[in-house]
């Protein structure tokens, strides 16, 4: 496993990362696969791992605690998040002081730790002043609670207004993003990663593999596998992605990655890692074997031949308006 610096903070964090966002709690032989999966990651080399508040009502939280617990501190590099709603009340979900400060105290008991070392803003909340959340935010870093926080899917005005607002008002900046970004969505390539290497900010893009499009499981005029996530995901994110031209896309690097030696799961990832901005990619795995295979990614040079080839088939266009 090679580590990336978080940016230009000295923080570092391991190419691959694992996240909890589909990670299966239910029953016991279910838990005990989750937690060998993340004791497999220690084992690898990983050292981030990354979860939110609202993963499963609290309880992704709750279980990564018990089993970081196993381990000493100085080993992980653990996130969390804030934003979505935790209850009923008025004041149970955004990104107003009264909901950061008690929800980070919740994921502190949770995660049973005394500080988390990335805390990010889940999303943009236009019902609280920008100022009042890059305070408390600024803050709980005083506090020691949170070494540096960032946002998730903020737009490129958002994140510029918070990174200047807080230099303006001599308040603790957003030190890191954690954006979607993948082969088939490359939208932050147009401005947000100009920004972060601009100011410094690091990148851990979730979704790397599309919802499972870029491991090469759905195949054009194929059925659903059966037990994957497009027949089961009740927000059917992936369904959305099975169109005809994406899968055609599948096809046409599935013989890339085929050239190169590699699964297409392991050419998906080297390739977002190309780029320097990149910092760590937060991956999915619900068993152990699929962490094995993610991790091969760390450290491939996907060769310029290869690149350029892939470039062709994904066919990107940036958004560019010109005038005259």
């Amino acid at each position: 496993m090679q580590y990336r610096n978080l940016g230009n903070h000295g923080l570092k964090v391991s190419e691959i990362a694992l996240g909890s966002w589909v990670t299966d709690l239910s029953g016991g032989s279910a838990k005990e696969i989750a937690r060998k999966t993340v004791n497999t990651a220690f084992d690898l080399g990983v050292n981030f791992f990354d979860c939110a508040d609202a993963y499963s009502g609290g309880e992704a939280e709750r279980f990564l605690g018990e089993v970081l617990g196993e381990h000493a501190r100085r080993e992980f590099v653990v996130s969390t998040k804030v934003f979505f709603p935790m209850g009923p009340g008025a004041n149970d979900w955004g990104l107003s002081r009264k909901h950061i400060v008690d929800q980070l105290d919740r994921s502190l008991k949770n995660l049973k730790l005394d500080y988390v070392d990335l805390y990010f803003c889940h999303r943009f909340d236009p019902s609280t002043p920008i100022e009042e959340t890059l305070e408390v935010l600024s803050d709980m870093v005083k506090a020691g609670k949170i070494l540096y926080y960032g946002v998730s899917e903020w737009s490129p005005v958002q994140l510029t207004e918070a990174i200047h607002l807080a230099k303006e008002n001599g308040l603790r900046g957003p030190a890191v993003v954690q954006p979607q970004y993948n082969m088939a969505d490359r939208y932050i390539e147009d401005e947000i990663l100009g920004i972060c290497k601009k100011y410094g900010l690091g990148v851990t893009p979730f979704s790397p593999l599309a919802q499972g499009l870029l491991t090469g499981k759905y195949r054009k005029g194929a059925p659903l596998p059966e037990g994957s996530r497009a027949t089961w995901q009740a927000d059917r994110q992936i369904n959305r992605l099975l169109t005809e031209d994406n899968l055609e896309k599948v096809e046409k690097l599935l013989k890339v990655a085929e050239g190169l030696g590699v699964p297409l799961s392991v050419l998906a990832l080297a390739w977002i890692l190309r780029r320097t901005e990149i910092s760590s990619v937060i991956t999915g795995a619900s068993k152990p074997e699929q962490l094995r295979t993610n991790a091969a990614a760390s450290g491939l040079t996907v060769p310029p031949d290869a690149l350029d080839e892939i470039e062709k088939i994904l066919d990107y266009r940036p958004f560019v308006r010109r005038v005259g």
